[in-house]
């Protein structure tokens, strides 16, 4: 293994001098620079990172903890994260939590072993305090990413859950849908609350009534229990209409459907939060309420290592990234 005293022998330098070329620090004349570069290149000499890291504070390693990685939404998002670390000149480590908050505890975890200069986070939900309280009390700068956390002071970027949940269902009402059900995400987290807000304001805009009956809570990441989806369908006063609070909630709700031989939009219409990424251009169904899932990470990357290289002490930023509804087939006019 080629060290640094080789590279200092060959260059008729100290070792000394050579740490100072590759961590960039002291002063060193620039035809001394480009000796000791030009012998590394010679050698193929490759910097040991976490000596480097010990010696800066700063391992250029960035994280990024998504929920769902199955989820269109978030691959998009990790695409945007690792273009803007990319280019700042860090690296990223990827990290999915699949809705666990003890997964993603775990990971955080290993974020502060790892030495990472920052976290881009997406929580699992409110119980995610703790975890985020881990990274302040050891000092590492991140940036919150599509749920707010109570109590959690911080950069954060976020979609306007409220007024896109509010559209898609004025979009159900303007088609004659009186009886519109909702099939949310866990009250303890944001997007879930501020979604069920906009579903709630459309009807009351609207001279409607909300009832407790057609709303039924469920883990982001799947519809696993079937049975909710009966007790709508069988409901005395059925819906006509169904609102799926993301998009992986969408999938399964319009599998149970077809598995009982009911047709969207023929039988009931569906819209749903969130796009379904490239994939949807080639055949698209869904009505949604589409956020820009690639600005979410490439504008989360970009604050968060403007807090890293910049004044951590300035105060907080919130961004509010809107959506738009796209209007496609599986909605229909009630007869």
């Amino acid at each position: 293994m080629i060290t640094i005293y080789d590279i200092a022998e060959k260059s008729g330098v100290s070792a000394m001098t050579v740490s100072r070329v590759i961590n960039n620090t002291g002063r060193i004349s620039e035809a001394t620079r480009k000796r000791v570069k030009k012998v590394m290149e010679e050698l193929h000499y490759i910097p040991n990172s976490m000596a480097r890291s010990l010696v800066l504070q700063k391992t250029k390693i960035l994280s990024l903890l998504i929920t769902d990685i199955t989820n269109p939404f978030y691959t998009t998002i990790a695409r945007g994260a690792e273009d803007a670390a990319l280019r700042a000149g860090y690296r990223l480590l990827f990290a999915n939590s699949d809705e666990d908050y003890a997964k993603e505890k775990d990971y955080v975890d290993m974020m502060l072993s790892t030495r990472v200069d920052g976290v881009l986070f997406a929580p699992t939900g409110d119980r995610s305090f703790e975890n985020l309280q881990q990274l302040q009390k050891h000092n590492i700068p991140f940036v919150v990413l599509d749920r707010e956390i109570p109590g959690i002071e911080a950069d954060v970027v976020l979609g306007d859950s409220k007024e896109g949940a509010r559209k898609l269902v004025e979009h159900l009402i303007a088609l004659g849908h009186r009886r519109i059900a909702m099939i949310n995400g866990s009250p303890d987290v944001s997007t879930a609350r501020l979604r069920y807000t906009g579903y709630r304001e459309a009807h009351l805009l609207n001279g409607l009534t909300v009832e407790d009956s057609l709303v039924a809570h469920f883990n982001y990441r799947d519809f696993h229990d079937e049975s909710a989806l009966d007790e709508l369908i069988h409901h005395e006063d059925p819906p006509t209409a169904i609102f799926a609070a993301n998009n992986m909630l969408a999938v399964g709700v319009i599998q149970a459907l077809r598995k009982r031989g009911l047709q969207v939009p023929g039988d009931l219409s569906v819209v749903c939060f969130d796009d379904f990424g490239h994939a949807d251009s080639i055949n698209p169904f869904l009505t949604v309420a589409s956020q820009p899932a690639y600005q979410f990470g490439a504008l989360g990357m970009q604050l968060l290592i403007e807090r890293i290289e910049g004044d951590l002490t300035q105060e907080n930023r919130k961004m509010i990234l809107p959506s738009e509804l796209l209007i496609r087939s599986s909605t229909q006019a009630l007869a």
